[in-house]
């Protein structure tokens, strides 16, 4: 049913006057419903951007069922969603994961939580926009002729910048246009995972639905594709490799939370959007990676260069018409530029609420919003700024292994992909914070008073949650040596976790020189639930 004027007019107003209680005005401006909110978290998680970036790595490592770890990957993250939808619902507040954090242990807590959060989001919005650059070569290349090489450093940075130059500026004009940019990412999915599902099914697969319960012998040193050898383990060794595959995609709905001031009526709608873009996330990319598996070639030849890194998706998609072959190549770098434009306005929401409470250095400077826009201006040009710089990292690139200290930076691996490895390992550990918030505050007798809680499920639903992200960060971090799969493919023996202290020492002498949390405003009290639909009055005769 449709919503009189004087109805939307109640409803902004209810949320103005809960973001009043928790203790800010209302700056930003409310623009995004439901489907906008939706669509800026499943353009962050983006299933075509994940699949297209780890499928080798994942079929490399696992063969073709390491599709089914998609299930317990998406199943865990959904407790966790629960969780922060619950903290969504009663805190609709920007820079979600660092204010969760801060109302539910206390200043120190949540600046720590924003801290690693915020990192990972700048790092993340490098490692998409330098991500796309192998696609949208190969795509001009194809139309115009040229030979540009997707590999060169100068070709990666020039992309990247220009990229993240555009995101910025479409960013900054509103959070209307913001949502415009996802609801493409939302479309431009869709048409690249069952598209090209449906394209690869008119071509004809080449096996059935049972190839997709077979590792393929990925086990076994001789006939795993990426030549890493598991002894012979599936599930005790390809399949906790593997499911990395999946754990670097299944996250990024939490950015809902942090448009919450943005969102109309986002008590409601945020914990629905966390939800719905992981469960649509997982469809989709189950959709996508069964469609690329059933297409691989049936000769051994064909399948070990349709799974590794000579190959790819681009030899399983050469069967289709050149046509087709360059249209999917649009629609993979629309959904990369969509995703890291939901990244960077996420990013942004965070150094707006950050620098609101004084937490940064030159706070009052960051915290600014165009009167024109009701965007965080300046907020955005650090977002871009930051990701702008760690992108220059491409042209660090050893050609031999580097010792430092105890462990050894592998050769013919550039700094930015070091610093890349970081970017879900901090994802996983603010989450885990987060969720151990949630549970501290719940054992203080915290109450959530939003349309969304969890109820007698909270405790069952946070410990599984808390346990996964926890043995997930392990499974990321743990330093098993170059040769092993885990570190020669994905965590570099110790970069990763050497990498993650770096940045924890960086905002530890920041954080002991400057202590924000001194500077942080007195929480408000909140007596009372998040708003309602509350009818609005009927004019006076």
């Amino acid at each position: 049913m449709k919503q009189t004027d004087a109805q939307i007019e109640q409803h902004h107003k209810n949320d103005s006057d809960h973001l009043q209680r928790l203790g800010y005005p209302q700056e930003l401006k409310r623009v995004l419903g439901f489907f906008d909110n939706f669509s800026v978290a499943f353009s962050y998680l983006s299933p075509m951007v994940g699949v297209y970036s780890l499928f080798v790595l994942g079929v490399g490592t696992a063969g073709p069922s390491y599709i089914w770890l998609i299930v317990p990957v998406v199943g865990f993250m959904l407790l966790v969603a629960l969780v922060f939808g619950e903290l969504a619902s009663h805190y609709p507040i920007a820079g979600a994961l660092y204010q969760y954090g801060k109302r539910t242990v206390g200043p120190g807590y949540g600046w720590w939580v924003g801290w690693i959060y915020g990192m990972a989001l700048l790092v993340t919005v490098a490692s998409v926009d330098t991500g796309v650059v192998p696609y949208i070569t190969t795509l001009i290349n194809n139309l115009t002729g040229t030979k540009l090489d997707g590999t060169s450093h100068v070709v990666i940075v020039v992309v990247t910048i220009a990229f993240i130059v555009v995101q910025t500026l479409l960013n900054s004009v509103g959070a209307k246009v913001m949502g415009i940019v996802a609801r493409l990412g939302v479309y431009v999915e869709t048409i690249g995972t069952f598209g090209v599902a449906i394209a690869l099914a008119i071509v004809g697969f080449h096996h059935g639905f049972g190839f997709l319960f077979t590792s393929n012998g990925a086990e076994n040193l001789k006939t795993n594709p990426l030549g890493v050898d598991f002894g012979g383990n599936w599930i005790a060794g390809a399949a906790l490799v593997a499911i990395l595959a999946h754990s670097y995609i299944f996250y990024g709905f939490e950015s809902a939370g942090d448009i919450s001031e943005e969102t109309k009526q986002a008590s409601k709608v945020v914990p629905r959007a966390m939800r719905g873009a992981l469960l649509y996330g997982g469809i989709a990319s189950f959709v996508l990676v069964a469609a690329l598996l059933l297409s691989t070639p049936s000769s051994t030849h064909g399948y070990n260069l349709a799974t590794s890194f000579s190959g790819g998706i681009p030899a399983i998609l050469a069967q289709l018409p050149s046509w087709a072959q360059d249209l999917f190549l649009l629609v993979v770098c629309i959904a990369f530029f969509s995703c890291g434009t939901a990244v960077q306005g996420a990013g942004s929401r965070l150094a707006y609420s950050y620098s609101r409470d004084s937490q940064l250095p030159g706070s009052n400077w960051i915290r600014k919003v165009s009167p024109r826009f009701n965007t965080p201006i300046n907020a955005l040009l650090i977002s871009g700024i930051i990701p702008i710089l760690f992108a220059l990292l491409v042209n660090i690139n050893p050609s031999k292994n580097v010792s430092v200290l105890w462990f050894v930076f592998p050769a013919n691996v550039n700094a930015l992909t070091a610093l890349v490895s970081f970017g879900v390992s901090g994802i996983y550990l603010s989450f885990l914070l987060t969720v151990i918030g949630s549970m501290i505050a719940h054992a203080r007798g915290w109450k959530p008073m939003g349309p969304f809680k969890l109820g007698r499920w909270y405790w069952p639903v946070s410990i599984l949650g808390a346990v996964y992200l926890a043995a997930m960060l392990v499974n990321i971090v743990i330093p098993t040596g170059l040769g092993s799969p885990r570190g020669s493919l994905f965590n570099f023996d110790w970069i990763t976790l050497v990498v993650m202290i770096v940045l924890l020492l960086i905002g530890a002498v920041y954080y002991l020189i400057a202590r924000p949390d001194r500077r942080s405003p007195k929480l408000q009290d909140l007596d009372s639930a998040p708003p309602v639909d509350t009818p609005a009055k009927a004019p006076k005769a």
